[in-house]
């Protein structure tokens, strides 16, 4: 299970391990889905001893008590901090009434950044995301505000999550443009039950070099070995408000038990495995509660799936895209090369463009 296998995230020179450990769950939670600091603090033991230097938090997790447990601990260890890289988000307003609190204007994320590294007893950050689209704040203010803070040495490198795909696009364009600090990752929904970022999102992460970092890679638990066909889970904190998988959702859990099954590992491991085989620099953020939630996670190192089992999860899980998406796949080489083979690609031909009956 060690981590130190690492990868290049994106189009840059910071190396990161095969996983990424997710903080959302780092302190006491009104909502019942964190843990103790004394849990967290093992959970993030846990994945350092194994070689792991890749955590993920934002600001409001657990209304900022997640940045703090993190500040905490690697304060007691002098020295450990300039040997993880360290992510956090802005975006979420901490200060009700205040309409500059949050967002992504430029006096909003100087004053989050600013409260981020108070908590976290740091003076930089590896890398820092905008948390969501701030709709109504110009993108040249929030990416020079952000080239600014790179280059004042507050933040190393930038990405972005939850954004719709044309305005990343055209951040990404706008930095390179003006020689600002460019995008190296984009934080999103994508699991075996969430695949929809395949629409736009990922083909343009793919197409520009840029790292993805997958959250809730086992779709809220229901991937993860839990939720079986008749019967109840109970000791679940998110089961109250994610409710229970659909049927056409048991249709891929069952799927993946399956290959578990066969592989002689966990359903967690094989759906993460899946996620780690996707084009691209993917590189899954994986939460705990439990340092043992941690390691059965961390089984999926240990897992190579077969061209035969990915084929099966890729069919039995494909999504449904918004236009032109399915527009555009491999089947659509046939009007394209008109029955040539392309890029391995073998297109076909449709009657009406027979060249019999071609109208010059």
């Amino acid at each position: 299970m060690q981590l130190d296998h690492y990868v290049t995230l994106g189009r840059s020179g910071l190396r990161v391990s095969p996983f990424a450990l997710g903080a959302m769950t780092f302190g006491e939670d009104p909502g019942g889905a964190g843990t103790t600091v004394e849990e967290s603090e093992k959970i993030l033991a846990t994945y350092l001893d194994l070689g792991g230097n890749f955590i993920d938090t934002a600001n409001f997790y657990t209304n900022g008590h997640s940045e703090k447990i993190l500040g905490d601990y690697f304060a007691a260890q002098p020295g450990r901090r300039e040997h993880v890289v360290l992510a956090s988000k802005f975006f979420g307003n901490m200060f009700p009434g205040d309409p500059n609190g949050g967002g992504a204007g430029r006096t909003s994320i100087r004053a989050q950044l600013d409260q981020t590294l108070r908590r976290l007893q740091t003076d930089y950050l590896d890398v820092y995301y905008l948390h969501n689209w701030d709709r109504h704040t110009p993108i040249e203010e929030t990416l020079s505000t952000l080239d600014d803070l790179v280059r004042a040495g507050k933040i190393r490198y930038i990405g972005f999550s939850n954004t719709p795909a044309w305005f990343t696009a055209q951040a990404q364009t706008t930095a390179l443009l003006k020689n600002w600090t460019p995008l190296i990752v984009l934080q999103v929904e994508y699991s075996l039950l969430a695949r929809t970022v395949e629409g736009e999102v990922a083909p343009f992460a793919l197409d520009q070099g840029i790292a993805l970092t997958p959250y809730s890679p086992l779709s809220h638990g229901f991937l993860s070995g839990k939720y079986r066909r008749g019967t109840e889970v109970t000791d679940s904190a998110r089961t109250a408000y994610v409710g229970s998988p659909t049927e056409a959702q048991y249709v891929v859990i069952d799927a993946v038990a399956a290959i578990a099954d066969e592989l002689g590992t966990t359903s967690a491991a094989v759906a993460l495995a899946w996620l780690r085989a996707r084009q691209g620099t993917v590189v899954p953020i994986i939460g705990a509660r439990r340092v043992e939630h941690l390691e059965n996670n961390l089984a999926a190192l240990a897992v190579t799936l077969t061209p035969e089992q990915l084929n099966t999860l890729d069919e039995l899980s494909a999504p449904t895209l918004n236009y032109p998406a399915p527009m555009h796949g491999a089947p659509r080489a046939m009007l394209q090369f008109a029955g040539a083979t392309v890029d391995g690609v073998q297109s076909t031909v449709y009657p009406p463009l027979l060249q019999s009956d071609v109208r010059y």
